[in-house]
């Protein structure tokens, strides 16, 4: 039997990185030096010691922007029209790790679901220590609602990013990896079908009505009933299709975490044995922390 596709990052639009970076910095994250895409974005991504990642992304170059957005490449053309409805920050897209995105673009042809064509690229990736490397990557992409709402897309690693990134995945805020992604299904009648055809894994109805999915190291949990996220819900309550919720992040001690967070005075409040922070300039959604 084929094991479940494993989540390998999601991407949070934000207006400036430099917001984005101080606000993750404030809820105890460690992030990574900013790296610059061919395409007009640049990034500051959360690593955890899962493999996973958080990519909050904004954009960097507005030229290079809309001249790819223009060639109708299927990244920036889907993260334009996510901006400009969710009113530039918020989670836009949830990512499967891959060791063949053109055999992944085929079944998404086959489904229906495809978003657009394949796309590669490489950019250069910074570590602490002041060295530098080069990552390049093949997307493929899947989606069932219009070109403004939440989409997914397959990731395969053509050249990898630096395997030692132990520093940058000690956070203190204790945060060990992802543990839920929340999506708000909107009116979306294909929005189970597409975490299906993209993760490889069949959803189990939750006692509260849910469908959640397995995947190879994370759960999803499709909804139609507000989780933690008042914001997502507001969209939602406006119509639309498949919306990005709440993430849930594993920590090994939640008393570590009130800590990190109190110490930066950033407000959260305890529900269902979660430590919930509410979204916030620079980040586009909310936040929840459990133990595991």
């Amino acid at each position: 039997m084929t094991k479940p596709y494993r989540v390998d990052h999601l991407v949070l639009p934000v207006e400036r990185l430099d917001v984005a970076v101080s606000r993750l910095a404030n809820l105890g994250f460690t992030v990574a030096p900013a790296a610059l895409h061919p395409f007009g974005t640049h990034n500051a991504c959360v690593f955890f010691s899962d493999g996973t990642y958080l990519e909050p992304l904004a954009i960097a170059d507005p030229a290079k922007y809309n001249a790819s957005i223009g060639r109708g490449d299927v990244f920036t053309g889907r993260d334009h029209a996510f901006r400009k409805h969710a009113g530039g920050e918020g989670f836009s897209a949830l990512v499967a790790a891959t060791e063949d995105a053109l055999g992944d673009h085929d079944r998404f042809v086959v489904s229906g679901l495809t978003a657009g064509t394949v796309f590669e690229f490489s950019r250069p990736v910074k570590m602490p220590d002041g060295s530098q490397s080069e990552a390049a990557f093949r997307l493929a992409f899947a989606a069932s609602g219009s070109a403004a709402d939440f989409f997914l897309f397959s990731c395969q690693r053509l050249q990898a990013l630096p395997g030692d990134r132990s520093a940058l995945e000690r956070h203190a805020n204790g945060v060990s990896g992802l543990s839920e992604i929340v999506l708000f299904v909107g009116d979306d009648p294909n929005a189970a079908r597409l975490i299906e055809t993209v993760f490889g894994c069949g959803g189990k109805i939750s006692p509260d009505g849910d469908v959640v999915f397995a995947t190879g190291n994370a759960c999803i949990r499709l909804t139609e009933n507000p989780a933690f996220s008042e914001k997502a819900h507001d969209v939602v309550g406006q119509g639309g299709g498949l919306r990005g919720a709440g993430i849930v992040l594993s920590v090994g001690d939640l008393a570590v975490t009130a800590a990190a967070l109190a110490a930066n005075g950033v407000f959260c409040m305890e529900t269902g044995g979660r430590l919930v922070v509410p979204a916030a300039p620079g980040q586009g959604v909310a936040f929840a922390f459990e133990e595991k």
